[in-house]
């Protein structure tokens, strides 16, 4: 699934999750931002590489076009350092394993669960059904086992609609439910 719709289905678990709760609400930004984390966490600094070596001259758009670039999991060893950069910490983002020794070890040190760091756990969730083995599939297990699902790719037209227009749905009716309960909602 694409980077916004995950921070968009964090911040849609936040709001529900946050309906009638007085004491110990969880914050949407920060759900929304962790609902986007392991994309962030894989993506973010080949990203600014790709376009800072662009801007520099070193390399051009056209080496990193489809064709050109990686696509497929695992990167090879004669792909450029950025993309194995990537793919391993994919690995490290979309892992149970890493997410639950993450979750557990935070509520360890504060003593509290950070709910927030459920929007990680969604992420992961969602794109187990959604990408495929030829394009980064999740790899739910790691470090302790390659077990990958080969699910359906989100970039399909079909399920982009079928997304967004349920998120569109969702925040209307958290909206409907903000109006007529709005000492209930956040």
């Amino acid at each position: 699934m694409d980077i916004f719709a995950h921070g968009l289905w964090a911040a849609a678990a936040a709001k529900g999750l946050n309906k009638g709760q007085r004491k110990r609400r969880i914050n949407v930004w920060a759900m929304a931002l962790w609902g986007m984390f392991p994309d962030l966490l894989a993506f973010a600094i080949p990203f600014i590489w790709i376009v800072g070596s662009v801007a520099l001259g070193t390399h051009s758009f056209a080496e990193f076009s489809p064709g050109h670039a990686p696509v497929s999991e695992p990167a090879g060893s004669d792909t450029l350092w950025i993309f194995q950069f990537s793919h391993a910490f994919y690995n490290v983002g979309h892992s149970l394993i890493i997410f639950t020794i993450v979750f557990f070890g935070v509520w360890a040190y504060f003593k509290q669960a950070r709910l927030e760091l459920l929007g990680w756990l969604l992420h992961i969730l969602m794109d187990v059904p959604t990408h495929t083995y030829a394009f980064f599939p999740t790899p739910v297990f790691w470090p302790l086992f390659d077990w990958k699902f080969d699910g359906f790719a989100w970039g399909t037209p079909w399920f982009m609609v079928l997304n967004y227009s349920l998120l569109l749905l969702v925040f209307a009716l958290l909206a409907m439910k903000h109006r007529t309960h709005p000492e209930k909602t956040n």
